[in-house]
């Protein structure tokens, strides 16, 4: 039981690593207010179908902090919705997945539902802090929410795409990336 406690500790702080360094792994245009194209997600839904929601939760929560890293910060209630809550709710992508769905259509429709449901929490929080606090940067005449919409959904969505086409072709050839060693216990 310890030793698959640790096994899981060790798999959070590698794929917690590996999600930090590949949200500097941008892809193509760069947002003037922040935001990114990245495969940040990659490693926090792997994470999340293989140990759980649990475990993508805390892998997620990790790499948010690690965001913080250089971030802005205007307020801590910003703070929370810009670094931390976002990327901890990628780790839900894991309530898609059912018993048995690691292979075939059952885990590309767990996955995409994941994936997609996961994406669609972390726009609310970058939604509602630039309602909240980014306003000001909307062009005149334009609607706040309007404005906080399209820029946030012009990076989230494309991610969330290029997210499920590269856990597709991974699942398809590595299938059991998702999910633990049975013999393991865990």
């Amino acid at each position: 039981m310890a030793s698959s406690r640790l096994l899981i500790l060790i798999e959070i702080a590698i794929m917690s690593g590996l999600a930090f360094v590949l949200s500097f792994v941008k892809i193509g245009v760069f947002w003037a207010y922040g935001g990114s194209i990245s495969l940040v997600m990659l490693p926090i839904v792997v994470m999340a179908f293989r140990r759980g929601w649990k475990a993508g939760i805390v892998t997620g929560l990790i790499v948010g902090l690690l965001k913080l890293i250089g971030g802005y910060v205007v307020h801590p209630v910003q703070l929370v919705l810009d670094y931390p809550l976002p990327f901890l709710t990628i780790g839900l992508a894991s309530l898609f997945a059912v018993k048995g769905s690691f292979e075939g259509k059952r885990f590309y429709a767990a996955m995409i539902g994941g994936v997609l449901f996961a994406s669609f929490l972390r726009f609310l929080c970058h939604f509602t802090s630039g309602v909240v606090w980014f306003g000001e940067y909307a062009p005149e005449g334009t609607p706040v929410a309007l404005y906080s919409f399209v820029y946030n959904i012009s990076y989230v969505l494309p991610e969330a795409l290029i997210s499920i086409i590269v856990l597709a072709l991974f699942g398809k050839k590595y299938s059991q990336m998702f999910q633990p060693k049975k013999e393991l216990g865990v």
